[in-house]
């Protein structure tokens, strides 16, 4: 039998958060809010769990979900390399609403589906979320929705596609109304946008310079005859918690980190291989439109220290 802890009440946070824990320990689901929607999670490393987590919300394995995760340093754990990128990217843009695919440690014992060796990974801008993953370690989480269906904005619309299959609902209010997380793919030369969302598109080109979109890969396949393309980067990603599914613009404008982005609307979720989440956000942390939508949360105050901790 499920239960629902309301997280604004400080005694009820408590017990909801240790309950929580207990439940992702014991391999069973938990829904929890994310700075994108909310998000069924289950222990990145216990198999059955992942794939209870899949058949809660009526996925295959094609369709693994993203990780989510409590610091920097548990995501360099999960990942054989961050690429060029990677590092300015997550000291851009970490904890938010940015997912990265990247080449999955290949010494990990776990199980996210059909991931082809890649996860996708990210560190949530909520606060309860964070603190639940620094006590769990990373979590498998895809948006708390029954595939098809949209994303679930508050746990009463979670519970009430999920129900009894999710032992502990954590309750943090209303979700956001912005859009999904934005998935970039690191896994080759060129960082790669998959799916659009809540960092908009010029910021990315901002940290990366070059980006590949979905309408260059367009523009490739309307010409054969070109040597050196390469299309087998491509990935499968899961709308993350909810996130994600899984995108040209050539000046890098000058932005700083303090700048405020607006985030589009754009549907959401599948994640690729390992990596939402959120969103979704393991795998292959995408999935299709509406799996991630992003959720308006109070950015955690962690230094650059902090988020390596």
């Amino acid at each position: 039998m499920s239960r629902r802890y309301d997280c604004s009440d400080p005694m009820e946070r408590t017990r909801g958060i240790a309950e929580a824990v207990s439940a992702v320990r014991r391999g069973e689901l938990i829904v929890l809010p994310t700075d994108t929607v909310y998000g069924i999670a289950a222990d990145a490393f216990t198999a059955p769990a992942v794939s209870a987590l899949l058949d809660a919300k009526g996925r295959g394995r094609e369709m693994p979900p993203p990780v989510l995760v409590g610091s920097v340093r548990a995501a360099t754990a999960l990942v054989e390399d961050l690429g060029t990128y990677g590092q300015d990217l997550i000291d851009e843009f970490w904890p938010g609403a940015l997912t990265l695919v990247c080449r999955a440690n290949p010494n990990l014992m776990w199980d996210l589906g059909e991931t082809k060796g890649t996860v996708a990974v990210r560190m949530p801008m909520h606060e309860l979320a964070v603190e639940l993953l620094k006590e769990t370690g990373p979590l498998a989480v895809s948006s708390a929705n029954l595939s098809g269906r949209p994303a679930a904005r508050a746990a009463e619309d979670a519970e009430k596609m999920l129900g009894d299959s999710v032992s502990v609902y954590l309750d943090g209010g209303a979700s956001g109304h912005a859009g999904p997380s934005t998935i970039v793919d690191l896994t080759g030369a060129v960082p790669r946008l998959l799916r659009a969302g809540a960092v908009p598109e010029h910021r990315i080109r901002a940290v990366v310079g070059m980006l590949l979109t979905d309408e260059d890969e367009r523009d490739e396949h309307d010409e054969p005859e070109t040597a050196g393309q390469d299309e087998s980067g491509e990935v499968t990603v899961d709308a993350e918690p909810a996130e994600a599914v899984s995108a040209v613009d050539l000046a890098k404008p000058s932005l700083t980190k303090g700048e405020s982005s607006e985030a589009p609307d754009v549907a959401a979720e599948p994640v690729p291989g390992a990596a939402g989440p959120a969103e979704t956000v393991s795998g292959a942390v995408p999935e299709p439109a509406s799996d991630e939508s992003a959720d308006a949360g109070v950015k955690p105050s962690l230094t650059k220290d902090e988020k390596r901790a």
